[in-house]
């Protein structure tokens, strides 16, 4: 079995993989970035096929390449997958696709990184692993979802393309965050009856603001650098921003109800004791962190990794593009640069100075 040993390995390919790969290879780190996916900016390309961002291509660029077209338009999901392929060639960044990663483990004083690839090396060593693979893990819907009768069609949003997956007739949307509300919104044009099941909807805020995108506002007011664990980010964090929706006229399409609790035969059973009787389900109920092949102990009950700003407690490991990790554009296509240099510069004064111990910050 070959192995091949590197200073860092990155693990995950997309944006935030990327932007870190930008600055180790300026600074002339010995690094490989492994991806489970056929091509850069798969993640991206897999999603549902009307999707488009929230924010502006001008905003959207990764560390040393402009977002390209007109940087006041929003670009849809393939354009973004394009972009991060083409951004992988322009910088020659070294990525292994098709190299799922099954195990990472310490292993005298490195860290031992099996792989399923064939067509490169199976087994990796490092000094430094960055967990760059996102939040979007394990599709999480709940347990009573199994209770619904097979002839109910079910999908979790992860899985959603496009209408023509589900029946005509009567849609239940679960969840009403930004996934759950845009996916509600294109099913309402298609003839069906919709009803968006929530505890209670997000802020909704209008794409344009006095005349300006709303990430003009929110990039020039620092917005997207409040960090989580001020008051008010905090704030911000306890309830999701429905973003470029009209949710007052959403709702005139689209009848809101309580939210599930339960599932029996044909029957969904919402919160307030009501019963409806939909044709399809969409769940859009998020995700679950899941690392089952990082056998390093930094998680806490419920899976999460605990990180400071993306450092561990284990010497070596770290994570990157989490939601919050360090700020409110942690995990946002344009702004993800800015921890992925912090990160950077953080490694490469480690390689530099093996002996030195960095305190997290």
């Amino acid at each position: 079995m070959s192995t091949a040993d590197y200073d860092t390995l990155i693990i995950g390919g997309g944006q935030a993989g990327l932007a870190l790969g930008y600055h180790l290879r300026r600074a002339g780190l010995r690094f490989a970035i492994l991806d489970a996916h056929r091509r850069v900016g798969d993640a991206w390309r897999h999603r549902w096929d009307s999707l488009t961002l929230f924010t502006p291509r001008r905003y959207d660029g990764l560390p040393g390449l402009p977002f390209p077209g007109d940087p006041d338009g929003h670009p849809g999901k393939d354009e973004v997958a394009d972009y991060l392929e083409a951004y992988a060639e322009r910088f020659a960044l070294p990525v292994r696709l098709g190299c799922e990663v099954t195990a990472v483990r310490p292993e005298g004083g490195r860290f031992l990184v099996e792989t399923s690839a064939a067509a490169y090396p199976a087994t990796y060593t490092a000094a430094r692993v960055v967990v760059a693979a996102g939040a979007f893990h394990t599709p999480w819907t709940p347990a009573f979802a199994s209770g619904l009768d097979p002839h109910v069609t079910q999908l979790h949003s992860s899985r959603y393309r496009r209408p023509e997956q589900l029946p005509m007739g009567e849609i239940l949307v679960v969840g009403a965050g930004n996934t759950g509300v845009q996916i509600a919104e294109e099913l309402a044009g298609t003839g069906r009856r919709v009803r968006l099941s929530v505890s209670s909807m997000g802020r909704a805020l209008p794409q344009r603001v006095l005349g300006r995108d709303l990430f003009w506002w929110f990039s020039h007011l620092g917005f997207m650098e409040i960090r989580g664990d001020s008051r008010v980010g905090r704030r911000v964090k306890s309830r999701e921003l429905i973003i470029g929706i009209d949710v007052k006229r959403l709702l005139r399409r689209v009848e809101r109800v309580d939210r599930a609790v339960d599932a029996e035969g044909r029957e969904v059973v919402l919160a307030d004791g009501r019963r409806v009787r939909p044709d399809g389900v969409v769940w859009a109920t998020g995700f679950r962190p899941h690392h089952p092949w990082l056998h390093v102990p930094v998680f806490d009950e419920q899976g999460a990794p605990v990180h400071r700003e993306g450092v561990t407690a284990w010497p070596g490991l770290y994570f990157l593009g989490l939601p919050w990790q360090r700020a409110r554009g942690s995990s946002v296509l344009g702004w993800v640069g800015r921890d992925a240099h912090t990160l950077a510069d953080r490694l490469v004064t480690t390689a530099i100075n093996p002996g030195k111990t960095l305190i997290a910050p």
